[in-house]
């Protein structure tokens, strides 16, 4: 069973996110790329449409999309994150992104996942999985966008304003924000995001190729009774971590409602 090393957990924990190369089987990919494939010519994007396109399924019923999570290094990695909890898939649900040329687009700014106009209780979660199904390796080419380090940020803000404020920002929390990053990487390479890093849809003008990636919205078990205290606090979720910078790990009182 893989797991992330010191170092990563480091990486991780300052940073916000880590990227794993090659982790997913070849078979599996390929399985996976058919499916997606499938699902193109089913449901085709609208005619001279550029930009993302998103294809949203359940989870419950397997198949070569979850497989991407349950039959590979993915799920013992983010598991090692958030040790000794257990992570679950959030909401039966993994999503396919694509974003397809020629979409000259640069994002102004991040966003939080989990907004729901109307909805009091947001659908936070713990981490984001993403797995890179094609070609990445260049700028601008359909690449995620990620603020590096906005998951303390954006707990810092929260602690300072309270945990409804998500609300009344709509997942636009006006932060600070360092310069952006481009994630790169090449199919089968895998991000383990944080929930709170700032991140937004990048253009797609340097390549000629519709970018493709499966993302997974993962939770701690438990989650939902505490997710107040998760937006104020950017490790509480995250044992592991706080243990790789000599922290002591968080014992709030609703993890006793998780295993």
């Amino acid at each position: 069973m893989l797991k992330l090393s010191h170092a990563e957990l480091q990486e991780f924990g300052i940073r916000g996110y880590v990227i794993i190369r090659n982790i997913i089987p070849a078979s599996v990919l390929a399985a996976a790329s058919t499916t997606i494939d499938s699902l193109i010519d089913e449901q085709p994007p609208p005619e001279d449409h550029v930009g993302n396109h998103f294809y949203w399924l359940s989870t419950l019923e397997g198949g070569p999309l979850p497989a991407l999570f349950y039959d590979t290094p993915v799920r013992s990695l983010a598991q090692s994150l958030i040790e000794p909890g257990k992570i679950e898939i959030a909401f039966n649900q993994v999503q396919v992104a694509l974003n397809i040329p020629p979409f000259s687009h640069r994002p102004g700014g991040h966003h939080l996942d989990g907004y729901q106009e109307g909805e009091q209780v947001p659908g936070t979660f713990t981490m984001l999985a993403g797995v890179l199904m094609t070609e990445q390796s260049v700028e601008n080419s359909g690449n995620l966008w990620v603020w590096p380090g906005t998951h303390r940020t954006h707990a810092a803000f929260f602690r300072e304003r309270g945990p409804e404020a998500f609300l009344e920002y709509k997942g636009y929390p006006k932060i600070g924000l360092p310069e952006p990053t481009q994630v790169l990487g090449r199919p089968g390479d895998l991000i383990l995001a944080h929930y709170l890093l700032g991140h937004n849809i990048g253009g797609n003008y340097e390549s000629e190729r519709v970018r493709r990636a499966v993302y997974f919205r993962l939770r701690r078990v438990g989650h939902q009774h505490r997710w107040r205290e998760c937006l104020c606090d950017e490790l509480l979720e995250f044992d592991p971590v706080r243990i790789a910078f000599d922290r002591e790990p968080a014992h709030a009182p609703s993890f006793t409602q998780e295993e």
